[in-house]
């Protein structure tokens, strides 16, 4: 039997943190998150000064870092690796500007905007970059194995080399057809006219050529 073994398509994946300050708000968080097609893996989690140091160790140095893990390391947060397509992007533009103060004049109806109040009490976090969000997922979720992100390109070579030749083919015969149930007519169509699908012969053998 001869099956063609498909490149996976991978899904975004990103941390999110819901920070002490917005942690009364945390269902009401989760459900927004929920309605904009993540998926949650979650936990809940109070971090030490010496962990919120290990976290935020790319900020070293800079003014804020002492009030920054102070604050993280005042009270319970929720760590959620939240995952589906551009998850990093999307869920930034969710929360909005690190300044929550900013946020209410520029983008009001973000959630830093609605649930912070300042750029280090902003109630929210969000991964900056794949890099960003794989060091992160990881020290929260330590046995979470992070998949690398395909690009545009290698996505676009996937669609064209695997779906869309016999899709095209399926939409084709849809027009011809006109089924009152094209959902359903595509679906059974593409099962029965799988190229990947095994061939079955009526038990008459085929000899190879010499």
């Amino acid at each position: 039997m001869n099956l063609t073994i498909y490149p996976r398509i991978y899904v975004g994946q990103t941390l999110a943190l819901i920070k002490p300050d917005a942690i009364h708000k945390d269902e009401e968080i989760e459900d927004i998150i929920l309605k904009s097609g993540f998926i949650i893996l979650q936990r809940r989690l109070q971090l030490s000064p010496e962990q919120c140091s290990d976290f935020y160790a790319d900020l070293y140095g800079n003014v804020f870092y002492p009030v920054l893990t102070a604050f993280m390391s005042s009270g319970p947060i929720v760590a959620m690796a939240l995952a589906r397509d551009n998850a990093i992007a999307h869920w930034r533009s969710i929360i909005g500007p690190l300044d929550s103060m900013k946020a209410r004049e520029t983008h009001p109806d973000c959630l830093r905007a609605k649930y912070g109040t300042c750029k280090i009490v902003n109630a929210l976090h969000g991964s900056e970059s794949f890099h960003a969000a794989e060091r992160e997922i990881k020290f929260m979720f330590p046995n979470t194995v992070i998949e690398p992100f395909p690009s545009r390109e290698s996505i676009e070579v996937y669609l064209n080399r695997y779906v869309n030749p016999t899709l095209l083919l399926g939409l084709t015969e849809l027009c011809k057809h006109k089924p009152h149930n094209p959902c359903i007519w595509l679906a059974d169509w593409l099962i029965n006219n799988d190229p990947n699908k095994p061939k079955i012969y009526d038990g008459a053998t085929v000899e190879e050529a010499e």
